[in-house]
C-alpha cells in the first residue's frame, strides 16, 4: 500500500531533499581525474554530519559506505574505494540519501570526468537526464506507473539505449524504500495509479548497450552485462493535495 503523506509531511521532507541537492552540487565541484571514490564518500559523510543529517546508505542492509559511486559500466550501488580512481573520459553516478528530521531525501546525478568525453557517452548521459525530465512531466494525480515508464522507455529506446529493468524507483518518507515501485519502462495507463500525497523517486538507468545487468561478488555492485556504459539521474517527487507536483530534491525545479 502507498503511504500517503499530508502536505505538512511533504513540507517536512523538503529539507532532506534540499540537502541531497546541495550534496550533489558540492560533489560536482570535486569531480576530476585523480580523485578516488573514497574521497567522495568522505566528503558526503562529513558534509551530511556537518548539516545535522545521517547518511542513509551507511549500513543499510549491510552496505558499507555513505554514498553509492558508480563508474562507467557500473549501473548502480557502486561501493566507494581508495582503489577506484577517476580517469579522464570516465562517467560517474553519485547517489546520495541524507536523512534529516527523520525523513529521507534521495537523488543522484551522473557526472563527466574531465573534458575528453566521446560523443556517444555524452549522448547517453544527456538522454538519461532528459528521460527523468520527461517522466516528471507526466506525473499528476491519477497517473500510472506505466505512464512514467512509457515516457522513459519510448524516448530512451528511440535514441538506441537500453532501459534497465532490474532496479526501480520507490516510495520514500521516514522509510528509505516503500511502495510503490516505479518501473522505468511500461505502457500508458498500466500499473498502479499514483494518488495525491504519494512521494516517490524516479531514477531511470540507461545502458549504452543491452539493458541486462549482473551483480558482482560483493553482493551490491551492479554492472551492465555487456560491460557497456551506464548513466542515471534521480529526483524525489511529491504529488501535493492541491494536485501540484513538487520536486523535493531541487530548490526551484525548472523555475
Amino acid at each position: 500500500m502507498i503511504k500517503i503523506k499530508t502536505d505538512k509531511q511533504i513540507d517536512a521532507m523538503k529539507p532532506a531533499g534540499l540537502l541531497a541537492w546541495t550534496l550533489l552540487e558540492e560533489v560536482g565541484k570535486m569531480i576530476k581525474p585523480g580523485i578516488t571514490t573514497e574521497d567522495i564518500n568522505t566528503f558526503v559523510s562529513d558534509f551530511t554530519k556537518k548539516n545535522k543529517g545521517i547518511s542513509a546508505p551507511l549500513n543499510y542492509k549491510g552496505f558499507p559506505k555513505s554514498v553509492c559511486t558508480s563508474i562507467n559500466e557500473v549501473v548502480c550501488h557502486g561501493i566507494p574505494s581508495r582503489n577506484a580512481k577517476l580517469k579522464e573520459g570516465d562517467i560517474i553516478n553519485v547517489d546520495v540519501t541524507p536523512i534529516l528530521n527523520g525523513y529521507h531525501g534521495d537523488s543522484s546525478r551522473t557526472y563527466f570526468v574531465g573534458s575528453s568525453i566521446r560523443d556517444r557517452t555524452r549522448q547517453l548521459v544527456e538522454c538519461a537526464e532528459k528521460c527523468l525530465k520527461l517522466a516528471i512531466d507526466v506525473v499528476k494525480p491519477g497517473c500510472t506507473v506505466g505512464d512514467i515508464g512509457h515516457a522513459i522507455q519510448s524516448y530512451a529506446e528511440a535514441q538506441g539505449f537500453g532501459v534497465v529493468r532490474d532496479f526501480v524507483g520507490h516510495g520514500i518518507g521516514k522509510v528509505f524504500h516503500e511502495e510503490p515501485q516505479i518501473m522505468h519502462y511500461g505502457n500508458p495507463g498500466e500499473g498502479v495509479r499514483l494518488p495525491k500525497g504519494a512521494v516517490f523517486t524516479i531514477e531511470p538507468m540507461l545502458n549504452e548497450g543491452d539493458w541486462r545487468c549482473k551483480i558482482l561478488k560483493d553482493g551490491w555492485t551492479a554492472i551492465s552485462r555487456d560491460s557497456s556504459l551506464s548513466a542515471q539521474f534521480e529526483h524525489t517527487i511529491a504529488i501535493r493535495h492541491d494536485g501540484t507536483v513538487d520536486v523535493l530534491t531541487h530548490p526551484n525545479y525548472w523555475g
